[in-house]
């Protein structure tokens, strides 16, 4: 049961009504995360519109899935860790043995692992990481841009992972629990 109440549709803020509208037309359903955040626009704009940007940069929907399942599994929301583990299946086309990795910070793939390993270092050290650690992601072939994106990622993902615990989003994708 949430401690936010999710509002009801009539009760929906008007300027987050077209920002829902978006969300439906793109997923084909309303997650209770954005009909939480829709109390305000500000927080549903913001949110959508850091999203939308990431996805069209430079990291591929699997990393993107693989850094959010990660982060989820650490911050111990099962509301993101099951919204993330349906995406990174069904939209990112993961693996299950990809997925469970990704929840230890951790992928068969070694440029993939390089990343978890540096998401792993913000999130656990809120984002002072050490230049070794720079270093090792450089060494793995990121660039600024994507060393960037992963700091973004990880913190939306934080962001959106404190929001679910602290509201206790009910949860409207296949249940995944964290191991928290």
């Amino acid at each position: 049961m949430n401690r936010i109440a999710i509002p009801a549709a009539e009760a929906i803020p008007a300027a987050s009504q077209p920002l829902l509208a978006a969300v439906q037309q793109q997923l084909g359903m309303v997650p209770n995360l954005m009909k939480l955040l829709a109390h305000s626009p500000a927080a549903l704009e913001g949110y959508l519109a850091l999203n939308g940007a990431l996805g069209k940069g430079k990291l591929s929907a699997g990393l993107r899935e693989r850094i959010a399942l990660a982060v989820a599994e650490f911050n111990g929301c099962d509301y993101c860790l099951s919204a993330h583990s349906y995406l990174a299946k069904h939209v990112a086309k993961l693996g299950d043995d990809e997925i469970a990795a990704a929840r230890d910070f951790a992928s068969a793939d070694a440029r993939q692992a390089a990343a978890l390993r540096f998401a792993r270092q913000v999130a656990e050290q809120r984002g002072r990481v050490e230049d070794a650690e720079l270093a090792a992601l450089r060494g793995a072939g990121f660039d600024e841009a994507e060393t960037l994106e992963i700091v973004l990622t990880a913190a939306l993902n934080i962001l959106t992972n404190y929001v679910n615990n602290a509201a206790a989003t009910a949860v409207d994708f296949p249940l995944v629990q964290t191991r928290a």
